[in-house]
């Protein structure tokens, strides 16, 4: 399979989608999708890339850099990856992922970061292979939803 990986433009937002639906986030439109990639295009501390093959769009990551507070240095969190079904088992998560550190290490990251829920066995594994160490156990995530409207 000839595979590209490329930095995602507002064109791909339909197959993103798609593949963002198979991932558990159905989306309400195309041009919503098309704002956030265009967002994350302009943020130079974020990146978004697509996996293709010809006309078929295979996989996508986002990958996002934060410095440090309590030393020097920054980390990078891979905050999404979808690989679609089809594809997967065929080296697309892989490369996206070798795509999203090669950026993070650019802006000089030590660390690399990255979420997975407790039932994506699959996608555990996929990240134990390429060196990430499960923190279960370790720490918690607390998440707190703010009032729209930044008030």
């Amino acid at each position: 399979m000839s595979m590209r990986i490329r930095p995602a433009h507002r064109d791909d937002a339909s197959a993103v989608n798609v593949l963002l639906d198979q991932l558990g986030h159905p989306q309400d439109g195309r041009a919503a999708t098309a704002n956030r990639i265009q967002s994350w295009a302009e943020d130079p501390s974020g990146a978004a890339y697509v996996a293709e093959a010809g006309d078929d769009l295979l996989g996508v990551i986002a990958v996002h850099v934060c410095p440090f507070f309590e030393r020097d240095g920054s980390w990078g969190r891979i905050v999404a990856l979808v690989v679609s079904g089809r594809a997967r088992g065929r080296g697309v998560g892989s490369r996206l992922v070798a795509a999203a550190e090669s950026f993070a290490a650019t802006l000089g990251c030590v660390r690399m970061e990255v979420t997975s829920g407790d039932h994506r066995q699959d996608a555990h594994e996929f990240y134990r292979r390429r060196g990430y160490i499960d923190q279960a156990g370790m720490s918690s995530r607390f998440l707190r939803d703010l009032p729209t409207g930044g008030s």
